[in-house]
Parts: C-alpha cells; sequence; structure tokens
C-alpha cells in the first residue's frame, strides 16, 4: 500500500480514528493488525517473513534476558551463541531473499572465465518490500538486548507491533527499540486527544505529500529521459539529469520519512528524524550526519564502532570506515553500482581526512575567511558536486552505463542548450518546470528554516501567527492537489527506496 495512493488515504483515517477511540489496553493490538494488513496489500505471503524475523528475534531476546540472570561462568559464551544466532537467522532471510541472484550470477560470470558449467537458478525470488529495514530494525532490538541497554520484551505482540509499526515498516526510518518500543509500552498511558500534536503530524504528512507528488515524481520525469536515453545528450543535460536524482532522490527518501513521522505522530509516536537539511553539508562526514541518519547510525553503532571505529590508529580506522560504507552500498542493492557508490563516500571520507592538514595549511597561507558565508557557500557547493557524481552510479543500471553517462558529460560540451528552449523537451512542459521551480523555492525555504533555526516546518509553522499558518498549508495543499496529478489519470510511483 503506497502513502500516496487512494487506499492509504482511506486506510490510515479509519486507523487512526479507531486508535482513538478503543480502549487503551487493546490498541497496540489493533495497530498490529493495521500493521500487517498494510504489509500484505503488496503481498500477503511475505508478511510469514516478518512473523518469522520477529519470532526469531524474540525468542533470542527473551534467551539473552534469562541468560544475563545467571551467574554460571559459561553464561558468556551461551549468550554470545544467541546473539549470533539471532544475527545469523535474520541475515541468513535477508541474504536468500535479497542476494541469491546476485551471488549467483557472480558466480556463474566468475566460472565462465574458468568454463566451469553454469549453475541454474531454480528461485523464483522475488525482494520482499522493505525486507533490509525490518531486519536491521529487529537485529539492533537484539544486539541491544545482549549489550544490556534494552531489556528483553516479554510480551510477544508489543514486540511484534515494533518490529512491523506500519508507519515505517517499508522504508523507515529504522528505529531503535530504545525509542520506539519503549513507546509501544507506554501506548496506555498516551494522552492521545492533543490537538497541537494530530495538527504537527498532519503538517509533516502534508510536506511529505509535497515533496513526493510535487517535486520527486515531476523530477523523476526528467531524470528517467536523460538516463536511460544519456548516449542521445550532451554535456547540460546529463548534468541536469545528475543534479536532477540528487533532488528526486532526496525529496522521494525525505518525504517517505515525513509522512511516516508525520503519521506516527497523529497516533502519538515520536520517530526519528531521517534528515536535516543533507544538501547543506559541508563536508561529505557532515552529509553522512544529516542523510538517512536512521541507517548511518546503525551502522556507526552496530558495526563500525564494534570494528574499533577511530580507536586503533589511522589506517585501521581507514579500513573501517570503507568496510562500513562498501556494506552500506551493498545494504542498498544486490548490485555493483551500489558497492561504488558505497565506495566513494568512503574514499571521500579518507581522502577528506588524509588531506585535512594541507586544507588547513593553504587557509592560513592564503589568509582565506572561513568564517564567512562565501566559504560556507564553497564548501556546500563542493560536497553536492561530490555527493552527485556518487548518485550517478546509484542511478545507473550499470557500472559501463556509469561511466560512459560521465565521459559524454566531458566530451559532449553544448552550452547553446541553455538558450534555446531545448531543456523544456526532456519530459515535461514550461508550465510543469514553473511548478517544479516553484516547489523547489518551497523545499530551499524549509531547508533553510531547518539549517538556520533548527526547526522541522511543523515546528516552524506551529510558531507563526494562525493567518500565516493556514495560507502556507492552503498554499502547499494546492500544490499537491492541483499540480501534483500528471496527465487525466494519476499514476501514483513507487518510492525509490521500497525496492531496498
Amino acid at each position: 500500500m503506497l502513502f500516496n495512493s487512494i487506499d492509504f488515504l482511506m486506510f490510515f483515517p479509519v486507523v487512526a480514528l479507531v486508535y482513538l477511540v478503543i480502549p487503551k489496553k487493546v490498541r497496540y493490538l489493533w495497530l498490529l493488525a493495521a500493521s500487517y494488513y498494510f504489509y500484505m496489500g503488496w503481498n500477503a505471503q511475505y508478511a510469514v517473513l516478518i512473523a518469522v524475523s520477529t519470532l526469531i528475534t524474540y525468542a533470542c531476546g527473551l534467551a539473552l534476558g534469562a541468560l544475563q540472570k545467571k551467574e554460571d561462568p559459561r553464561t558468556g559464551l551461551r549468550r554470545r551463541l544467541v546473539v549470533a544466532a539471532g544475527v545469523a537467522g535474520n541475515l541468513g532471510i535477508l541474504m536468500f531473499y535479497k542476494y541469491f541472484d546476485f551471488v549467483l550470477e557472480n558466480i556463474n560470470a566468475l566460472g565462465g572465465l574458468f568454463a566451469w558449467p553454469e549453475i541454474s537458478n531454480r528461485f523464483d525470488i522475488i525482494l520482499p518490500v522493505g525486507i533490509s529495514f525490518y531486519t536491521f530494525q529487529a537485529l539492533g532490538y537484539v544486539i541491544d538486548v545482549y549489550r544490556g541497554a534494552v531489556p528483553a520484551e516479554k510480551n510477544p505482540f508489543r514486540y511484534a507491533l515494533f518490529v512491523s509499526f506500519f508507519p515505517q515498516l517499508v522504508a523507515g526510518p529504522i528505529e531503535r527499540s530504545g525509542n520506539l518500543l519503549r513507546q509501544v509500552k507506554e501506548v496506555p498511558l498516551q494522552k492521545l486527544w492533543d490537538y497541537s500534536r494530530i495538527a504537527k503530524g498532519l503538517m509533516v504528512m502534508l510536506y511529505g505529500y509535497l515533496l513526493k507528488i510535487v517535486i520527486a515524481d515531476r523530477v523523476a520525469i526528467v531524470v528517467d529521459q536523460v538516463f536511460d536515453h544519456y548516449l542521445s545528450y550532451g554535456t547540460f543535460e546529463l548534468l541536469l539529469g545528475a543534479a536532477g536524482f540528487s533532488i528526486q532522490i532526496y525529496c522521494d527518501f525525505a518525504s517517505y520519512s515525513l509522512i511516516a513521522t508525520g503519521a506516527a505522530l497523529v497516533m502519538g509516536f515520536t520517530l526519528m528524524e531521517n534528515f536535516n537539511a543533507p544538501y547543506f553539508a559541508v563536508s561529505i562526514r557532515d552529509f553522512w550526519s544529516r542523510w538517512h541518519i536512521s541507517l548511518s547510525t546503525w551502522f556507526r553503532d552496530y558495526l563500525y564502532i564494534p570494528l574499533g571505529g577511530n580507536r586503533k590508529g589511522t589506517w585501521k580506522k581507514y579500513r573501517n570506515i570503507m568496510i562500513t560504507f562498501l556494506l552500506s552500498g551493498l545494504w542498498h542493492g544486490a548490485s555493483w553500482t551500489y558497492v561504488v557508490w558505497g565506495g566513494l563516500h568512503g574514499l571521500y571520507q579518507i581522502i577528506g581526512d588524509m588531506l585535512a592538514p594541507l586544507r588547513r595549511k593553504a587557509v592560513e597561507r592564503t589568509g582565506t575567511k572561513t568564517d564567512c558565508e562565501s566559504y560556507r557557500l564553497t564548501q556546500i557547493a563542493w560536497t553536492f558536486c561530490l555527493t552527485t557524481f556518487a548518485w550517478i552510479f546509484f542511478r545507473a543500471e550499470t557500472i559501463e552505463d556509469a561511466f560512459l553517462f560521465i565521459r559524454r558529460i566531458g566530451t559532449r560540451w553544448n552550452p547553446w542548450v541553455l538558450f534555446n528552449g531545448s531543456l523544456y523537451e526532456l519530459g515535461i512542459s514550461r508550465q510543469q518546470a514553473n511548478v517544479l521551480l516553484v516547489a523547489l523555492a518551497v523545499l530551499l525555504l524549509a531547508d533553510l528554516i531547518r539549517e538556520r533555526k533548527k526547526q522541522r516546518i511543523d515546528e516552524f509553522l506551529s510558531a507563526q501567527n494562525l493567518w500565516f499558518r493556514w495560507l502556507v498549508l492552503i498554499f502547499m495543499l494546492v500544490l499537491v492537489i492541483v499540480y501534483g496529478a500528471y496527465g487525466q489519470v494519476y499514476d501514483a510511483k513507487q518510492f525509490i527506496y521500497f525496492q531496498f
């Protein structure tokens, strides 16, 4: 069930209203049933996978909780075996459904070099929506219980709701047990009829719909046109397509997180913030503190730090960075293009760290001011260029396509397209382009407020006069309703991150 579909616009009000009026003690059961119904809207059979993942990690949590109370000298080994079984079980499911075809394809490619017989694939595997998200959420719980960060949850239905909570089930944010599971336990204590909270949740959802329907889906038309026919275009169309994908994936993914956060807030749950004006980042390291925060902090806490982080010398720190980002790339998809994308971000951070002393010396010797807007804007522009270059690999079908795309940028110089109007032949009309520019101005303003005032759009609007608040909300609503539908029939586009 897509957030930007009529089905969800009927589903969510019913779920929220029933949740607000039924007895407190059964509210979490209602949300659990609604969450499974929501997921089964894609493929009912794959609800079994969530149930299996839930049962494995729930049982591991109970076992770890029981072992913590024992003083047997063998307890430490047993606890490690339990957490290893939980991690192996869940990763095994993820590996089979997401990476089996990828591994088999590469084995056959390698075997072709040595004339080995090809291994046939006897499985018809369809990637379950959101499997990477709920698998990592469940794994985080097991590791947290093992570390003693949270107690083991004894109620299986509360724990099942933590794993399957429908607003963030298929594309995050990847929640921690210390946040979401705690709130699930506190459902009977929630003050549900809170006008201010519900209004803020609806504001966040509306802004999320604007990013998705007005910006992301419209930019996608241009991006698809350029990337699908890149051999027909020159430098400036390709640059526009690459920059467009940077905008598209940000608005597409951030919109899902915003709609999820807003929907959860309406029902009294506070999810972690997943984006913080990432294209205002002044370095790649800063970018990853702002982009997909739930995933980047997950890899930091459960992989990078356990590997040793930056505590065991410079070269091991660089090794740990590369391992983390290569696996982050692989998490996004079973393709070498994603691995290259992750590797580029790892290299960016390593090279940036190595060149830091040289940059400081250059700044000192040239007398460059670092506390001014021009210096910061230069950093922001450079970081955006680096991330956009990496996004080319993320978007391309193959590594070869990515390199050909980049090569054409450098060899097919055509500045005249900036003046002859041919840029309006990339799938959208001049009117649609103007609507897009207005919506992008809204995005820029909202991110500026987030950057300068440290306020989310709902927090900012709630602090304004009532007339101003309603003026902005009506303006966004008009943009979504009038300019979010393309053509005579509205075709809801799937969120990009559903494939991960």
